[in-house]
C-alpha cells in the first residue's frame, strides 16, 4: 500500500538536500525523517539517497528515477485539496428566508446586501408574512431560515437567542402634544385612541400578556397588519400607536412623532433566528447566519 507521507518526506529531503532542513520544514524530528527514508527504501528495495558530507544526494538508480513523478503526484494531490477547500469556501445555491416586512426592512436588508457583495452567486428567495406564517413555512420546509418576532415557543423549530432587540413604545403626532414631557400610566392610555397590531401577531400577543399581568386590558380603536401602516396613521394624528422604537427612530429624530412616556415601560422583545429541526445546513446559509 502506498504511504503518501513517506513520499512527502522523500520529496522534502530531496528538495532540501538535508535531513535537518527537511525535519524543520515538516515540523518533525530528524530521526523521524531518517526513519521514514529508511522505511521507503525498504519498501522499494532500493537506495534513494547517497549520504555525503554535503548532505543527502539523490541516487542515480533510485531517487533520481522517481523524484519528478513524486513531485507531480504531490502537486496533483495539493491541487485536489485546494479544489475541495475552495468548493467548501464558495457559497452557491439559494437561501429561502422567511420574515415580516418590517424585519426584512429593518434587520435583514443591510445584511443581505453585505452577503451578496461577498457571495454574488447565492440567490435569495424572500418570503414575507407574519411571524406565525414563517413558523408554518419552516415546519413545511418551505423556507431555510426564519427571522421571528420573539417570544416563540414551538418545539418543532430550533430558535436562537435574539439577534436584534426591540423596544416597544407608544408614539404620537403633535395632535397629542399635551402628552409631551409627561409620564402616564398604561391604564390612562385607554382614554386615547389606540392603534395596535392585529391579535394574530406576536407583538400584540406579547402586549396583551404583559397588560393582563397588570390587570389592564388595552382595546384597539384601530388594528393594523404592519408597522408601516401604523406609522402613517400615527403621523396623521389618527391615534397613539404601539411600535418598536427601532422601527420609527428616524421619525422620532425628525420630530414627526414623539414617544409617549408610560409607566411601567413595556418589556423588551427581540428578533430571533429559527431553523427547521433535523435539517443539514448548507455552507451558504451558515455563512449568512454568521453575519448575525
Amino acid at each position: 500500500m502506498v504511504n503518501l507521507e513517506l513520499y512527502r518526506v522523500f520529496y522534502t529531503v530531496a528538495k532540501c538536500g538535508s535531513l535537518t532542513k527537511a525535519a524543520e520544514e515538516l515540523y518533525i524530528s530528524q530521526p523521524a525523517v531518517s526513519q521514514a527514508i529508511k522505511q521507503l527504501e525498504g519498501q522499494l528495495n532500493t537506495t534513494l539517497f547517497n549520504r555525503t558530507h554535503r548532505g543527502m544526494e539523490l541516487s542515480s538508480q533510485g531517487g533520481k528515477l522517481i523524484v519528478k513523478k513524486v513531485e507531480e503526484a504531490l502537486a496533483l494531490l495539493e491541487s485536489a485539496e485546494n479544489d475541495l477547500t475552495e468548493l467548501k469556501a464558495t457559497a452557491t445555491g439559494t437561501i429561502r428566508i422567511g420574515a415580516t416586512d418590517s424585519i426584512f426592512a429593518n434587520v435583514l436588508a443591510d445584511k443581505i446586501v453585505q452577503f451578496n457583495e461577498k457571495y454574488p452567486a447565492v440567490k435569495f428567495v424572500l418570503l414575507t408574512g407574519t411571524t406565525l406564517d414563517t413558523v408554518a413555512q419552516l415546519k413545511d420546509n418551505k423556507c431555510d431560515v426564519g427571522f421571528l418576532n420573539l417570544p416563540i415557543d414551538d418545539k418543532e423549530i430550533t430558535c436562537s437567542a435574539s439577534v436584534e432587540l426591540l423596544n416597544d413604545v407608544f408614539v404620537a403626532s403633535d395632535k397629542f402634544s399635551q402628552l409631551k414631557d409627561k409620564v402616564i400610566s398604561l391604564n390612562d392610555l385607554q382614554e386615547y385612541p389606540l392603534m395596535l397590531m392585529e391579535n394574530n401577531t406576536v407583538a400584540r400577543r406579547s402586549l396583551n400578556r404583559f397588560t393582563k399581568e397588570l390587570g389592564i386590558q388595552l382595546n384597539a380603536d384601530i388594528e393594523v397588519a404592519n408597522w408601516d401602516l401604523m406609522l402613517k396613521f400615527a403621523k396623521k394624528g389618527m391615534g397613539i400607536g404601539c411600535v418598536p422604537k427601532e422601527y420609527c427612530q428616524d421619525l422620532l429624530n425628525s420630530g414627526e412623532l414623539f414617544e409617549v412616556q408610560i409607566s411601567p415601560r413595556l418589556p423588551v422583545r427581540g428578533v430571533g433566528i429559527a431553523l427547521p429541526k433535523n435539517v443539514n445546513i448548507q455552507f451558504a446559509l451558515k455563512e449568512f447566519i454568521a453575519l448575525f
